[in-house]
């Protein structure tokens, strides 16, 4: 007996219950919006505010506001024309070594170094959640990482208003300075970070295939970027307004001695980490799904497939886990793969599907649009990797 005909609206994931009791039917708009929000406000947020220092406050403001329209037009591209088939344990900067907050709280020993760090977060409490089948199932988890995104939010601009009354803030530059150390070009370095920031693409589809229908995925998708945009403008200029120029790449190193009061140090870094390892588990979501689809295409589903789901999660957990031990750096991080990746599945992708048009959809301004918008990220990640390139080749 032949298998069922696959139509083109198929859903990308099989609606069924997860293996924790899950539920049954259409995920809400309000679970999507937490899902969506903390696909966008993942690492990329720490590296915010050093793009106001590389391209000063309007132009990093102007950049985060073309960004996000871009990637809203690019996710309804998707959905119109596409169907499915180191806080804790410290860091250093420079020459400065940065303490993590188990460091400062019980000393320099080798089980609170990063690799045993990141290696109890792994085993203790990422794996947990990356056993989860369904995208929906997350939902709690994601409305926790955004309330801890908020409160890193609010104590970052306590602390800068604190600052400022006290006279201990600089004033932020508006615009860039340009002299012979920063070029015309270093300014597209920025670029790349924001992107990256504004990247969840890859959970467009399975999120939405979890609504039911394209509209509430719309609404959810630009619930969530109004929502981070605030956040990436009060993060980028209370951040910026706090540190001055000696802000680093990652902002959570510089609050290990930003504050009088250590507690606020805590919670900041707290609140923020484990936002971050919250996220995660929503990003390995997509990141499993497509691994799988590209080694076993001829399989059968991967939540029906426990061997393989547990092989397969097993494995990209450990091969993440040696990445973020060998990657220190997250400035260098986005800067590479937000000209790369992140480009290509946030504009150029979506954008050359439209061209395509194989379903014969698209309308002459979506095709204007979209072609603006592969023009636009192939000059800007060309410049920023060539820029790159050469200051790499030159020190």
């Amino acid at each position: 007996m032949s298998p069922p005909a696959v139509t083109a609206k198929a859903p990308l994931l099989p609606k069924k219950a997860d293996d924790h009791g899950g539920d049954d039917g259409e995920a809400s708009v309000p679970g999507a919006v937490f899902n969506v929000s903390t696909s966008i406000i993942g690492a990329g947020i720490m590296s915010i505010p050093a793009t106001l220092k590389v391209l000063g406050v309007i132009p990093a403001f102007s950049l985060i506001v073309v960004v996000a329209v871009l990637a809203d037009l690019s996710v309804e591209f998707l959905l119109r024309f596409t169907y499915s088939g180191d806080v804790l344990s410290g860091n250093e900067h420079g020459e400065a070594l940065h303490l993590g907050v188990l460091q400062e709280w019980f000393g320099l020993h080798w089980w609170n170094s990063r690799p045993y760090a990141l290696l109890f977060i792994v085993v203790f409490i990422l794996l947990p959640l990356v056993l989860y089948r369904r995208v929906e199932s997350l939902r709690f988890s994601s409305a926790v990482s955004v309330l801890l995104a908020v409160v890193f939010v609010a104590i970052s601009t306590v602390m800068a208003f604190a600052a400022l009354l006290q006279g201990k803030t600089q004033t932020p530059r508006l615009f860039p300075e340009l002299s012979k150390q920063v070029s015309f070009f270093d300014l597209f370095t920025a670029v790349p970070v924001i992107v990256t920031a504004f990247t969840f693409h890859f959970n467009v589809h399975p999120i939405s295939s979890e609504l039911g229908k394209p509209f509430k995925m719309i609404k959810a998708t630009r619930i969530s970027i109004l929502l981070c945009a605030a956040i990436y403008f009060a993060v980028g200029f209370f951040g910026y307004l706090l540190f001055g120029e000696s802000i680093a790449s990652d902002i959570l190193v510089n609050f290990d001695r930003s504050s009088d009061n250590p507690l606020l140090n805590y919670a900041v870094r707290l609140s923020y980490a484990f936002h971050l390892v919250l996220t995660f588990p929503l990003l390995n979501f997509s990141l499993r799904a497509n691994v799988d689809e590209l080694l076993f295409p001829k399989k059968p589903v991967l939540a029906g497939d426990k061997p393989r789901f547990l092989c397969l999660t097993l494995f990209l957990l450990g091969s993440i886990y040696v990445a973020a031990i060998l990657i220190p750096d997250i400035w260098i991080f986005f800067q590479y793969v937000g000209s790369t990746t992140a480009v290509c599945l946030a504009f150029i992708f979506p954008a050359a599907v439209t061209l395509r048009d194989v379903h014969g959809l698209a309308s002459t301004k979506d095709r204007v649009i979209a072609m603006l918008m592969i023009v636009l990220a192939v000059v800007t990640s060309t410049i920023a990797i060539s820029t790159n390139i050469y200051k790499i080749m030159g020190a």
